[in-house]
């Protein structure tokens, strides 16, 4: 099979084909001298399992690149259905008059966000370059999970879902 010539890719089209791989939806998080930044990735996956790897995509003009490549760490909070908002605030959606309602808790690695699924600590191993975003490859120091988690948060199709069990 031969790979055919290169051809331009629209963009809006490509957005909106990945749009059809529901994914989960997290908050990165970074600390640098007591100060916190987060971002709304679902652009996360696991890589290995020894070492324990995983890696997260962030777009090179983010601010939470600063804070990553000072703290050299970060933490992966996997957010549960009724924390959409969360996700909103996180992505600099938020349109509310206040912040909704969130805690850090101190962890190796840097916070993790109180009340989510799980939350997984990170050491910086790498950075990629992978055209507007950079692959930020992380082994896994320490993980979290909720003793009785609720159900994932989804996105899928530009907008947020929840698991539905067929009848």
């Amino acid at each position: 099979m031969t790979i055919p010539e290169e051809k331009t890719i629209d963009t809006t089209n490509f957005r909106r084909t990945m749009g059809l791989f529901a994914t989960g939806v997290t908050v990165v998080l970074a600390e640098t001298e007591g100060d916190v930044f987060g971002m709304t990735a679902n652009a996360v996956t696991s890589v290995s399992l020894e070492p324990p790897l995983v890696l997260v995509c962030v777009e090179k003009k983010a601010h939470l690149m600063t804070y990553l490549r000072k703290s050299g760490s970060f933490s992966i909070n996997i957010l549960n259905e009724d924390q959409a908002d969360l996700s909103r605030y996180f992505a600099s959606m938020w349109t509310g008059p206040e912040p909704p309602v969130f805690s850090f808790e101190p962890w190796v690695g840097g916070p993790r966000l109180v009340n989510t699924l799980a939350s997984i600590a990170c050491e910086i191993t790498e950075y990629l370059e992978g055209g507007d975003h950079w692959i930020v490859l992380g082994r896994v120091i320490d993980l979290y999970r909720a003793d009785d988690p609720p159900e994932p948060l989804l996105f899928y199709r530009g907008q947020y879902r929840q698991v539905q069990a067929k009848a």
